[in-house]
């Protein structure tokens, strides 16, 4: 027992020195300054879910090509007489764009070179006779034809496309030659025809140099659209009595060159030179200024089967079923002159040209809207013409009129084509030239006792070309189609009935592009 006490007493002191110990050299806890290490990732933060609004099922708009020709040349069309003043020229243009806008046309293509010569201020060929009754005199009080031509159609939201001729040097109506005259200015380059027009020689590399600047000039000086060529190449054959048009002299130095095509194929190979050198060059210095010719409609007889007249291959040596198939063209305008049947049919001949149009450029045919000879009833016809071009061609259908006297001067045939163009229509797309989106416009909405104050406007105004209105009545969608300075309009909160609930707008450019909508619920 004695031992069993001590070693139990022993045991005891030694855990009671143990502790005192510990108390005695405890030292005071030191505040940790640390953050915490976290070995977990905190949990995301949950979403904010907004119900996004739904997409507007805009209505698609109309889109239809219609132009006609504004011909200067023998003062056919515009001025009247070579001897108006400036004011009285004016009230005449804007006379025919208002009849026009009237109609629903989108378009205009205007001759502004006739004859080697220019309704527009230039420096390289003189003021057109056809302008002042003077070759090389300036309108008084002065103004720039073509300047005002361009304003006053896209004021009325219409293109303006420059229509000229390449060739023709003098008209047989172009007054006397003067030493203003380009034929005294480039003799070497001019031949007189046997009907007594000039025209320049299409092989002579001065006279597609000289062409070539005067068109580089109007794409690069004027905010035009297109540049327009029409049929006249080589001349036709009555223009020289008949005879081969004569050109010995660049045929001559050809051969001596070593050329070893036939005189024809030396001929076309020029004229198809200067179609690709001409689209290349407005191209480069506007990519968005359009290039369309309005060739002759025949190609060549048989073309389709059963087709017979002259041939524009064999006779103006213009091979443009070449320049339709390489795509060297933005748009492309036959002149199909003639009814739906017989041996120049219209139809049949549209619908060859449409399966030559292997690149997808626009096919916009020419009608004789003042001249279609054997129906008795013009007007139908001309509209037939214009419904079988839309049954082909779909949305992007076109057509261009012959003139616009046939339109002005017969109050028959304007009714009919309006009634055809009832309401507006945009110019079809071009998807191969390329451009920037244009912005999203900016929409404000006010609201007063029984309507709708709209405004609008974009960010990259000056690329806007017009504008598209879309107003929903009940479930009903209305469109309009606006110029570029219509910004506002004040709209009825109810109309039929109905109340307006939904406002949109887009902004389109000069190709027909449209921009995103901005839209106002109601």
């Amino acid at each position: 027992m004695k031992y069993s006490f001590a070693k139990a007493t022993s045991i005891l002191f030694l855990l009671i020195f143990l502790f005192i110990t510990s108390c005695a050299t405890k030292k005071p806890a030191v505040k940790n300054t640390k953050k915490p290490v976290v070995t977990t990732k905190p949990a995301p933060p949950k979403p904010i879910i907004e119900k996004p609004e739904a997409r507007l099922n805009l209505p698609e708009v109309n889109r239809e090509f219609r132009a006609a020709w504004i011909a200067t040349v023998a003062n056919i069309n515009w001025p009247s007489k070579n001897n108006l003043s400036t004011q009285q020229q004016k009230d005449e243009a804007i006379k025919i764009l208002d009849l026009l806008q009237d109609a629903n046309f989108n378009a205009v293509i205007f001759q502004a070179r006739p004859s080697a010569d220019a309704m527009y201020k230039s420096e390289l060929e003189p003021w057109s006779y056809f302008l002042t009754g003077s070759i090389g005199k300036a309108p008084t009080p002065f103004y720039d034809p073509l300047e005002f031509w361009i304003e006053e159609a896209h004021k009325r939201g219409m293109e303006l496309h420059v229509w000229l001729n390449p060739y023709r040097a003098h008209h047989t109506t172009g007054g006397p030659i003067t030493n203003e005259s380009m034929v005294k200015k480039m003799p070497e380059q001019i031949i007189k025809l046997r009907n007594g027009m000039y025209w320049m020689d299409p092989s002579d590399d001065k006279t597609q140099d000289h062409t070539s600047k005067v068109i580089k000039d109007l794409v690069k000086r004027y905010d035009i659209d297109a540049i327009h060529i029409d049929d006249y190449f080589y001349p036709y054959r009555e223009y020289n009595g008949g005879k081969d048009f004569p050109d010995n002299r660049t045929w001559n130095d050809y051969q001596k060159r070593g050329g070893n095509l036939s005189r024809a194929d030396f001929r076309r190979a020029n004229v198809n030179k200067f179609i690709k050198r001409i689209h290349d060059e407005i191209k480069a210095e506007k990519s968005y200024v359009k290039f369309g010719i309005s060739p002759f409609g025949i190609w060549k007889p048989g073309y389709p089967e059963g087709i017979k007249g002259s041939s524009q291959y064999d006779e103006l040596y213009a091979d443009a079923k070449l320049w339709l198939n390489q795509g060297w063209v933005d748009y492309f305008s036959p002149q199909l002159y003639w009814k739906n049947e017989g041996p120049q049919s219209f139809t049949s001949l549209l619908k060859w040209w449409e399966s030559e149009n292997t690149e997808k450029r626009h096919l916009w045919p020419g009608l004789n809207t003042i001249g279609l000879k054997g129906v008795t009833d013009r007007p139908t016809e001309i509209v037939n013409q214009i419904n079988s071009t839309r049954s082909l061609l779909k949305n992007g259908a076109g057509t261009i009129h012959y003139s616009v006297d046939g339109l002005s001067k017969s109050p028959a045939m304007l009714a009919a084509v309006k009634a055809s163009y009832k309401t507006k229509a945009l110019i079809p797309k071009t998807p191969w030239i390329k451009t920037t989106p244009l912005e999203k416009p900016i929409l404000f909405v006010e609201n007063s006792a029984n309507s709708f104050h709209v405004k609008w406007n974009s960010l990259d105004n000056q690329k806007v070309f017009q504008w598209i209105l879309y107003v929903k009545y009940g479930e009903t969608w209305e469109t309009e189609i606006l110029e570029k300075d219509f910004i506002s309009q004040n709209l009825p909160s109810t109309k039929n009935g109905k109340k307006l609930n939904t406002i949109a707008v887009k902004s389109v450019d000069r190709l027909g592009n449209e921009s995103e909508y901005a839209a106002k619920k109601l």
